[in-house]
C-alpha cells in the first residue's frame, strides 16, 4: 500500500510504500529531505509530523527521545507511513535531490597521510559522471551486503578533468570490514562498487552569513570540499576553520589548509589539539575543538555553522552553540561520522 507524503512549507510531495522509510522514498523520488547516517543514530533527519501516523524502527534515544516522539517529531530514516502524512521540514530544497547512481569505481591511488589516515582516490565512470554537492558522501557496497559511507573531499568542479576522480579520507578502524582491507590488501586498479551521492550536508549559497567550519579528525574531508567549492565559485563570505585532533599529526593536511589561506583572504584557520605530548612541541590552541569555537564566538547570531566529525563533537557543538551561543538551530548544518559501533547502539 502507498501513502501520500507532503512536506511543508515547500509544498512538495511524494509517495511512500508501507514497507519503506519516508527518507528512502524521498531519496528515490528526488526529494531533498535532510539526513545524515540513515540508521537512526545521528538525528539529522528529525522533523515535525503535522498529521498522519508513522511507525519507527530501531533508533538511538539521543536521535529521537520518547518525549520528542510524543511531541510529534519523527526520524524519517527509520519511520514508515501507516497513513497519508504531512511533515514540516524547512531544509527541503530542490537542489538536494540529485540522482543516486550505482557504479563501479577504480582505485587510482592510496596515500598514507598519517599513521591511521589514508587518502583514497577513485576513478568514476566517465560516460555518466555522478553529480554531487560539495560535502556529500558515497557508500561502498560490500560483498556481504553491508555498506560503508565516506564523504567526498573534493568539490564537484574537479570532476571536469579526465578521468573524473573523487577523493576520500579513510581512518583505520581496526577490525573494520572496509578499513582493514584499505590499509592492508587494497591496491591501485582494484574495482569497488559504490553508490551516491548521499547526504544533505552542503553549502547553503543563498546566504551571505559568516561561517564557522568545525572539523574533528577526518571530518575535515567534507569541509575541504566546501572550501574548494568556495574558492572555485569566488565565494568571499568570512569563514573560520577549526580543525581538532588529539595530536598535531592528526591534522594530516594542515599544509593544504595553509596553502588555501594564502589564496583566500576570507578564510581563517584555528588548529586545536587535545592531547599534545611534550615531543610535539605544540604551542597552539589546546583543549576540545568545539569549546575553542565557543571561546572565540560567544554569540553566533548572524552566523552559520558547518560541523563534521565524531558524534560527540557534533552533538556537543549543536547543544552548546544553540543553548549558549544563541545560534538558530536551523543554521547548524552537520555530518556526524557515525561508526558501525555507533549505529549498533540503535
Amino acid at each position: 500500500m502507498s501513502f501520500q507524503i507532503s512536506v511543508q512549507p515547500s509544498g512538495r510531495s511524494f509517495t511512500a510504500d508501507d514497507n519503506e522509510t519516508l527518507l528512502a522514498a524521498g531519496i528515490r523520488q528526488g526529494i531533498g529531505l535532510p539526513y545524515g547516517c540513515k540508521d537512526g543514530a545521528c538525528g539529522s533527519c528529525k522533523c515535525k509530523k503535522i498529521s498522519g501516523t508513522v511507525v519507527h524502527g530501531p533508533h538511538q534515544d539521543k536521535a529521537l527521545s520518547a518525549d520528542e516522539e510524543a511531541q510529534g517529531l519523527v526520524l524519517t530514516c527509520c519511520a514508515t507511513a501507516q497513513s497519508d502524512v504531512v511533515l514540516e521540514s524547512k531544509q527541503v530544497t530542490a537542489e538536494g535531490g540529485l540522482p543516486v547512481k550505482k557504479m563501479p569505481v577504480r582505485v587510482v591511488s592510496l596515500e598514507k597521510k598519517s599513521h591511521d589516515v589514508i587518502v583514497l582516490k577513485l576513478q568514476l565512470p566517465a560516460n555518466d559522471v555522478m553529480k554531487f554537492h560539495a560535502g556529500q558522501y558515497i557508500e561502498f557496497l560490500l560483498r556481504d551486503g553491508s555498506r560503508r559511507s565516506y564523504s567526498m573531499a573534493n568539490a564537484p568542479h574537479t570532476l571536469e578533468v579526465s578521468p573524473p576522480t573523487v577523493e576520500l579520507h579513510i581512518r583505520h578502524m581496526p577490525g573494520g570490514k572496509f578499513t582493514d582491507p584499505v590499509f592492508t590488501t587494497m591496491k591501485e586498479k582494484d574495482i569497488l562498487r559504490a553508490e551516491g551521492p548521499y547526504g544533505s550536508f552542503y553549502l547553503r549559497e543563498d546566504s551571505n552569513k559568516p561561517m564557522v567550519l568545525l572539523a574533528s579528525g577526518t571530518g575535515f574531508a567534507p569541509i575541504k570540499a566546501l572550501i574548494e567549492h568556495m574558492q572555485h565559485r569566488g565565494i568571499t563570505r568570512p569563514a573560520t576553520l577549526y580543525w581538532g585532533g588529539r595530536r598535531p599529526a592528526d591534522l594530516y593536511m594542515a599544509d593544504w589548509v595553509e596553502a588555501r589561506l594564502a589564496e583566500m583572504p576570507n578564510l581563517r584557520y584555528v588548529p586545536v589539539i587535545s592531547n599534545a605530548e611534550a615531543e610535539d612541541q605544540w604551542t597552539g590552541r589546546t583543549g576540545f575543538v568545539h569549546q575553542a569555537v565557543l571561546q572565540d564566538f560567544p554569540d553566533f547570531s548572524g552566523h552559520q555553522v558547518y560541523a563534521c566529525g565524531a558524534p560527540i563533537v557534533v552533538d556537543s557543538a549543536k547543544r552548546d552553540y544553540v543553548a549558549l551561543g544563541h545560534l538558530p538551530e536551523e543554521e547548524f548544518y552537520a555530518d556526524s561520522f557515525t561508526s558501525e559501533a555507533d549505529k549498533a547502539k540503535a
